[in-house]
């Protein structure tokens, strides 16, 4: 038996369908508080489960700043939670991470690795969340990834694509470098790589995983309006002229070679996602 935890967000949701057919509990965090130890080990224990991939989340980048200890309770003590549940029945993990681990300052893909430095709460409260799982899970893998989207939820893709018929300009941050990754590919990737782990795959290690090649905000912006035909203008901006609460890097592109060479998964270019995600949405 599999558990998804964060069933409603945007990564729980595209896990659903790579997922049909199989033996799931689906848990949104209305119906599973992950900062409830108690709980979480009555669910594993109760339900059988053997693999656990957890896709609840604090994600609220700004907003963490403020709300230290609910990122932390969620990020850190959550992760735990499910990582000392899985410890008592033997489960495996899959566990997703964030590109803000890190600062920053390189020029040059990060790779597992490079030593993280987050500069904001979320960044802290997810490294905290990745030392807990490896530390605590039986079997697991931690996979980092960033600028995720889909047709799931709220995300920049989708956000750009309302502003985009409501405006006629918006001004998007280009001085922020990354890599958009599509929720279900990501999705189909946790899922491969819980099959290994259910397999005998006894490893708790890290990953990257994101999509190939890398933008900018503004660049991903204007990949948006004109792969979707709408004639908004997107013009470039500093990040001194759009301040947030929270510090974003000023890089952070992945480098998914240890991913592709362990498992032999493909990562398309996120143009090529871009323009499958659409289409979809179109359909």
């Amino acid at each position: 038996m599999i558990l998804v935890t964060g069933a409603g967000g945007q990564l729980g949701q595209a896990l659903q369908p790579v997922l049909a057919g199989r033996a799931v509990v689906y848990k949104t965090s209305a119906e599973l508080d992950i900062t409830d130890a108690e709980a979480c080990r009555k669910l594993v224990a109760d339900q059988g489960i053997s693999l656990i991939l957890n896709a609840a989340a604090y994600t609220k980048v700004d907003k963490a700043e403020s709300e230290h200890d609910l990122a932390f309770a969620v990020n850190r003590e959550g992760a735990l939670n499910l990582a000392r549940a899985a410890h008592e029945t033997g489960a495996k993990v899959v566990h997703i991470s964030t590109d803000y681990v890190f600062d920053g300052s390189l020029d040059r893909p990060y790779v597992e690795t490079d030593l993280p430095n987050p500069q904001t709460v979320y960044g802290r409260s997810k490294l905290a969340g990745e030392d807990a799982v490896l530390e605590h899970a039986p079997a697991a893998a931690v996979l980092r990834t960033g600028w995720l989207y889909s047709g799931y939820g709220h995300n920049f893709m989708k956000t750009m694509l309302r502003l985009g018929v409501e405006r006629e300009s918006l001004n998007v941050v280009d001085d922020q470098t990354g890599t958009p990754t599509l929720a279900d590919s990501l999705a189909r990737a946790m899922v491969r790589i819980g099959d290994e782990l259910l397999h005998g795959g006894e490893m708790r290690e890290l990953f990257h995983y994101a999509g190939g090649g890398e933008t900018t905000w503004c660049g991903f912006a204007r990949a948006i309006m004109e792969q979707a035909a709408l004639p908004c203008e997107i013009k470039a901006i500093t990040t001194d002229e759009y301040p947030t609460a929270a510090v974003r890097p000023a890089y952070s592109v992945l480098d998914t070679t240890k991913l592709k060479s362990h498992f032999g998964l493909p990562i398309n270019h996120w143009r090529d996602e871009l323009t499958s995600c659409l289409t979809h949405l179109t359909k």
